[in-house]
């Protein structure tokens, strides 16, 4: 989340009267993210009693096709009782509107907090919230392409080139270099695929207290392997922020907290070690484009790509090779 483009507050206001939601309060821009422009809308409700929703302007890496998977996956999931935000459909019943050329949504805002510094409890949560979105996906009709696959990793790493990542780190090139080829040869084809959240950081999960409340920030959404998301999950729960420390304890409740929902398959746990670098290597290859090319201006905080280079460099260890077998 972010803010790439200023709407004025008669905008706004004009926009939020095409809900019945009320009449506009407070919007207040988001500055955490990259990849679109987002408001906290507080509004005084159908009732006079106020009601908060989050306000979405899609800017790059999401194309206008794909909108109706996205949203329409919420309102699927929401009905299913899973903790994710109702898509807040305006009063003609679309899912979005646009202004000028970029498309804009408004979904419910949910109660609690994303954690910096998770429990194992708050991690044996997330495995078994993560592994109950998978299952209330099964029936859903929509599918995606992932456009975050090894192509576009790949396609990151042309244009970062080498000058560029070496100018980021002087071993980062290198990195990438041995890891793409070799993921490229490794990917497993033939596991069960469905539809995957793709980017559940500790800041795409409400909690209060152990209790997961929202899964949030779906705009990765896509149908692809389904232990991969179980991978992009581990990489973003396990370690510290920078990377650098391992958690045993909190690999192990995510693990055994997605498995008491939705066991995984001995081919699918196999295939955690290549699933694991592959998506240390996506965030990387994602936030290094990001670091050479986020606009100055931007009302943005860039990711350091490093934090998980150095997740790659974990799980590409031969030393860590044995890590997922008895989680």
């Amino acid at each position: 989340m972010a803010v790439y483009t200023q709407l004025g507050a008669e905008v706004l206001a004009e926009l939020i009267g095409e809900f019945d939601i009320g009449e506009l309060r407070m919007a207040k821009g988001i500055a955490e993210g990259v990849s679109n422009s987002n408001w906290l809308i507080e509004t005084s409700g159908k009732d006079g009693g106020g009601s908060r929703f989050i306000l979405t302007m899609y800017e790059y890496r999401i194309e206008l096709d794909d909108l109706p998977f996205f949203l329409s996956l919420l309102d699927h999931l929401a009905a299913k009782g899973g903790a994710v935000p109702r898509t807040i459909h305006d009063r003609a019943g679309g899912l979005y509107r646009m202004i000028g050329d970029k498309a804009v949504a408004l979904i419910e805002f949910l109660p609690g907090v994303s954690v910096s510094q998770p429990t194992a409890a708050q991690a044996r949560s997330v495995g078994g919230a993560l592994a109950q979105l998978h299952l209330a996906a099964t029936d859903f009709a929509g599918e995606r392409a992932n456009g975050m696959d090894l192509a576009e990793w790949q396609r990151l790493a042309a244009e970062c080139g080498p000058e560029g990542l070496s100018a980021i780190d002087p071993g980062l090139a290198d990195l990438v270099a041995r890891e793409l080829p070799l993921l490229a040869g490794q990917w497993p084809q033939d596991l069960p695929r469905g539809v995957i959240h793709a980017d559940l950081f500790t800041d795409n999960v409400l909690m209060l207290g152990s209790k997961v409340t929202g899964l949030i920030d779906f705009y990765f959404a896509c149908t692809d392997l389904i232990a991969y998301d179980v991978a992009v999950t581990h990489a973003a729960w396990c370690f510290d922020g920078e990377g650098r420390n391992f958690s045993p304890a909190l690999s192990a409740a995510l693990l055994a907290g997605y498995e008491a929902v939705r066991p995984l398959s001995q081919a699918e746990r196999a295939a955690l070690p290549v699933l694991a670098r592959g998506a240390a290597l996506r965030f990387t290859m994602s936030r290094a484009y990001d670091w050479l090319n986020t606009p100055a201006d931007a009302l943005v905080v860039r990711k350091d790509p490093l934090a998980f280079a150095r997740r790659l460099e974990f799980y590409a260890d031969p030393a860590n090779a044995g890590l997922f077998e008895n989680a």
